[in-house]
């Protein structure tokens, strides 16, 4: 090493040992490193995560493994695209999975992210150096390239130049060619951020400065017109991160710049209070809100304030399912509709850990236990969940299809976005346990087993508690000095029957308009508080179907544990049959320690083992189940089956499913089109090619079968729309959809001609418009075999 690195290296540590509190932007106390003070009223303030540890707990568990894996992690195979696009010889071979495909550098984003909060809560010198390596890193490209920008995506600087010059060409998650490269220089600001808020590292807040101000220059001549065509382009949170750079240097220019990211598409309809997310790609949206939720605390904008507060009721309650996660194939559907969205794609993890960035700034100014009760129920039980304890290893969907399965990342080779906000999930659970009133109250918000060191008041607050194995916890009080001050603490919504004790002596009191006992006293050391949450078995039913019922015990989601071997799509998966309404009458405890219950004469065809969803590893599983009365049991039955029945008959005969407009089957799809547009309607994203132009893709076939395509359209006067379907050039049929007038979905067979398809396992289809007309548009494909 160097004397300079080592000097920089000493300096940075010298300067986090001196440096104020920080963390993640939720508003801090006093932090004298945010120069621009908040406008609007904060009644709660975030720790740092360095004064909040993690006692034993699965909680810590999965911090252990996300630890682990983040030591493993090798920083120069995550530069390598930097110092290539910068012209350097890039020291290893770059990773695989997204890393390798487009979307190149937006894992070390995330990487700088976690190894910086992974440091602030352990002070291991190791992530120090890791940090520093890759901030020097970073600086010798950024002053190669000389234009302050650092990135490693393909072609970027054809690409970037190209915006710059009003060329747009915009999709879904493409951008002149580029796989959404906002997106990637969001993350890589936002982990230079991390580093300075929770190092020091002056290095990393000055490049981070370096690529806001290449942002400038390079959309600061656009047009609005041309912003809002570049934003239909995913471009993550690049507003919130303006806006958090504008907070640490006071230089407005960068809150001018967070506005020329507004998306008015979607945004002013939501503060005007209209739902327009169906069809929507969910993870797209909430950075967008995240940023509204964090300008407004900055500058009072009551339409961010009205954005924020409508965005989260909505999905909360009208797109989330029991996880307190959302989405099915990454895309929200029409309110209060999931109950046919249960499938293997259920649920994308970086949603929920957008939601819960946006759920940690809402209750900065309005803390309520309405916030923080989706806030346990999404960690518990989609976040924690989303993670093997093993090894750390994380899925990018949690699936929620009746006898489904998680499938998670490898070590090396997927690098997926939830692979990234993984690495940042699981080295955080200390972040929101506590908040601290403006009034020097103290919030209990999450029940973790943790030690608060509140060095300000020094007061040490020890959090033990059986949740949710048991009902207690208890907080006990460690002071230098009697202190008088308020304590908060959560009532949470699956107990009723809440009790609470200070030294044994039991308080009357009631949960305050908030949701919270309020416990003002004089406090002493060692003075205990204790708290019982009684837990039961209750269900929650689909919205859409009050006899599809998820099944929980206190915060925890259960999940019946359906074996090693995927079952039976019409037999395999259990159905409930009960006189009797209450869970507790269906389920008996088998061990309270492991949160084990079987159900007792309830389900059919046989009975099952239930276990909390995040125990869950690699076995099919469901946590939704049909509950009927014995009664309607019988009638449902043949019903129920026959449903079945066909939908497995269904999906035995394909071989393939194509759906427009999504950017990982577009890829895995070989798509091509020409003079093609894309659009959302009716919950779907759909292509159409005009006049000259074509959409072509390829789709596996069965060689030895007849096969079928079968197209999803939808019914309207739709005219012009004339076009052939071939198949490796051979025309197998013209359609003309305006045959198809009914506001519905029309799937419409087109069979393959048996020499097709001999001998191949994939064609390719091309969908070519006539002469003034076009082709589509088309929402989906799916392809059947038959026995010739």
């Amino acid at each position: 090493m160097n004397k300079s690195l080592a000097k920089n290296i000493i300096a940075c540590s010298f300067l986090f040992a001196l440096s104020a509190n920080a963390q993640n932007y939720f508003p801090q106390f006093n932090d004298s490193r945010i120069k621009v003070k908040n406008t609007t009223p904060i009644r709660a303030y975030a720790f740092d995560l360095s004064q909040v540890s993690l006692l034993e707990s699965t909680f810590k568990t999965a911090m252990k493994a996300d630890e682990a894996y983040l030591l493993i992690l090798d920083s120069d195979r995550l530069l390598a695209g930097f110092r290539k696009n910068a012209g350097l010889t890039p020291k290893a071979e770059i990773y695989g999975g997204w890393e390798s495909d487009g979307l190149a550098g937006h894992s070390l984003g995330h990487y700088l992210s976690a190894i910086s909060m992974q440091y602030a809560s352990t002070k291991n010198p190791v992530f120090l150096q890791k940090i520093n390596y890759i901030v020097d890193q970073l600086e010798e490209c950024q002053k190669a390239r000389k234009t302050g920008y650092i990135g490693a995506i393909p072609k970027e600087d054809t690409m970037w130049s190209e915006v710059a010059k009003g060329n747009i060409k915009s999709g879904g998650f493409d951008l002149n060619g580029g796989w959404s490269p906002w997106y990637m220089v969001h993350k890589i600001m936002a982990g230079l951020l991390d580093v300075y808020l929770y190092t020091g590292n002056k290095k990393a807040l000055n490049e981070c400065m370096g690529m806001a101000n290449w942002t400038q220059k390079t959309i600061g001549g656009l047009n609005d017109e041309l912003l809002q065509k570049m934003l239909f382009c995913e471009y993550g949170g690049m507003a919130d991160a303006l806006v958090n750079l504008f907070a640490i240097t006071g230089d407005k220019k960068f809150l001018d710049l967070s506005y020329k990211f507004y998306d008015k598409r979607i945004l002013d309809p939501l503060a005007q209070q209209q739902d327009i997310l169906p069809g929507k790609h969910s993870n797209t949206q909430i950075p967008k809100i995240i940023a509204s939720a964090r300008r407004h605390e900055i500058t009072g904008d009551k339409n961010d304030k009205a954005i924020a507060d409508f965005f989260w009721k909505t999905v909360v309650y009208h797109h989330s399912y029991a996880t307190g996660g959302n989405s099915n194939y990454e895309y929200l559907s029409e309110p209060d509709k999931l109950n046919d969205k249960l499938t293997e794609n259920t649920t994308e993890t970086c949603n929920t850990y957008n939601m819960l960035k946006l759920t940690g700034h809402l209750f900065s100014e309005n803390p309520s236990a309405e916030l923080f009760d989706y806030y346990e129920k999404a960690l518990y039980n989609h976040i924690l969940a989303s993670q093997n304890h093993d090894d750390g290893m994380t899925c990018y969907f949690v699936p929620l299809r009746m006898g489904g399965k998680k499938e998670y990342s490898d070590k090396f080779n997927t690098f997926t976005c939830c692979v990234g906000t993984g690495m940042e999930n699981h080295v955080k659970y200390n972040e929101s346990i506590y908040f601290r009133g403006n009034d020097g109250s103290l919030y209990v918000n999450l029940f973790i087993p943790s030690v608060l060191n509140w060095k300000e008041k020094g007061i040490k607050v020890t959090q033990q508690t059986a949740l949710p194995q048991g009902d207690q916890t208890t907080l006990t009080l460690t002071l230098t000095k009697s202190s008088t001050f308020s304590i908060r603490v959560r009532k949470p919504k699956w107990s009723v029957e809440t009790t609470i004790a200070v030294n044994g002596e039991l308080q009357k009191i009631t949960p305050n308009e908030t949701g919270y006992y309020v416990i003002n006293r004089k406090w002493n050391n060692n003075d205990k508080i204790t708290y019982i949450t009684p837990e039961k078995l209750y269900t929650e039913s689909m919205p859409d179907n009050a006899n599809r019922r998820a099944v929980f015990y206190g915060p925890v989601l259960l999940a019946g544990v359906l074996g090693a071997t995927e079952p039976d799509p019409i037999k395999g998966v259990p159905v409930f049959v009960s006189a009797n309404n209450d869970p507790k009458e269906w389920l008996s405890v088998v061990n309270q320690q492991d949160l084990r219950f079987e159900t007792k004469n309830t389900a059919q065809p046989q009975e099952v083992t239930m276990i909390p969803f995040y125990q869950t590893k690699n076995q099919y599983y469901s946590v939704y189940w049909d509950v009927f009365t014995p009664e309607k049991w019988t009638v449902q039955q043949k019903v129920y089956d026959e449903d079945k029945r066909k939908q497995k008959e269904l999906e035995d005969k394909t071989t393939d499913i194509f759906r427009f407009g999504e950017m990982q089957p577009e890829r895995d799809h070989n798509f091509t089109a020409a003079k093609e547009s894309m659009g959302e309607e009716h919950g779907k994203k759909w292509r159409i090619a005009g006049e000259d132009g074509f959409l072509q893709f390829d789709v596996k076939v069965d060689p030895k079968a007849q096969n079928t395509i079968i197209a999803s359209y939808w019914g309207m006067d739709n005219r012009g729309r004339i076009f052939d379907v071939l198949v490796d050039g051979v025309n197998i049929a013209t359609e003309d959809l305006n045959k198809y007038k009914e506001s519905r979905f029309y799937d419409v067979s087109y069979k393959i001609p048996v020499e097709q398809t001999k001998g191949k396992n994939k064609i390719t289809v091309k969908l070519l418009p006539k002469t003034r007309n076009s082709a589509g548009p088309i929402y989906g494909v799916r392809v059947i075999k038959e026995s010739l």
